[in-house]
């Protein structure tokens, strides 16, 4: 039989495997393979697809992690909706590490980067004017609220080259801008999954203070391990929340998502 999923869950730094009672399956892309093989498990009857973005052994650094194959898998799979958790740095004071931010918008300032399906000669231009979908985020609020989680409803993330971490200077220019986050990998994950007709929803887990908020003398340059440290300290309560989410998420979509393709496409 064909496996399949409904969901697909991507780990993010220091979020390797999702189940302990999992399978793994091998799915092939026109786009490479993805980071790691795709592990199966079940939550209520509904299935879920994982895959680490950086790999089991965080081999792939962010501008190098295999996007569009990741992205690619799950839809071959059947994955309508996407859940992708990510490790964040907070641009304001207010948003504090350890708390949850769902993403409602992305700026992008990454470079060189495969971030679309359609290099022609079918010309398609998918609009991302609202990258993250709606009703999940609706869910995914709801669901942090039931389990006492410090989250935001909304928020901008901005999405940086890497590997490098941000100048103190390129942090404040961010901040001053009014974003929320900033991060590595949310571009072009959303963007492509946005191609594939699937919802998306992010999940940003704050684990520091970005570099330019030095106003607060306890806020100092960030640190990949303690990023890491932050992440491991709440990877239980994300666990939980992705269940949560899962439980609740409408069997029907209502959202525009699905159909982002629909005028998307230049016919001459």
């Amino acid at each position: 039989m064909k496996p399949k999923a409904e969901f697909g869950v991507f780990g993010g730094s220091g979020f390797y495997r999702f189940a302990k009672k999992s399978r793994g399956v091998t799915v092939g892309t026109p786009y490479g393979k993805p980071s790691a093989g795709v592990t199966l498990s079940e939550i209520e009857g509904k299935r879920i697809a994982f895959i680490p973005r950086h790999g089991l052994h965080h081999e792939f650094p962010p501008h190098m992690v295999p996007y569009r194959a990741n992205v690619f898998a799950f839809k071959k799979l059947g994955v309508t909706r996407v859940i992708a958790p990510n490790a964040v740095g907070s641009l304001k004071a207010e948003v504090a590490p350890g708390d949850l931010v769902f993403c409602d918008q992305f700026v992008n300032f990454t470079t060189g980067r495969k971030d679309t399906y359609y290099d022609g000669p079918e010309t398609t231009h998918v609009s991302t004017a609202s990258p993250y979908c709606p009703e999940m985020r609706k869910v995914a609020a709801e669901a942090a609220e039931t389990l006492g989680l410090k989250y935001h409803r909304m928020g901008t993330v901005v999405v940086i080259q890497g590997p490098r971490f941000s100048t103190k200077s390129e942090s404040r220019f961010f901040s001053r801008q009014g974003w929320d986050v900033i991060n590595m990998t949310q571009y072009p994950e959303a963007a492509l999954a946005r191609e594939q007709e699937m919802c998306f929803l992010n999940i940003s887990l704050v684990t520091d203070y970005d570099a330019g908020l030095e106003g607060d003398p306890t806020v100092k340059p960030v640190s990949h391990g303690e990023v890491i440290q932050v992440f491991n300290r709440n990877i239980e309560n994300l666990r939980k929340l992705i269940v949560e989410i899962v439980r609740h998420v409408p069997e029907n979509r209502s959202c525009e998502c699905g159909s982002a393709l629909e005028h998307a496409r230049l016919s001459v």
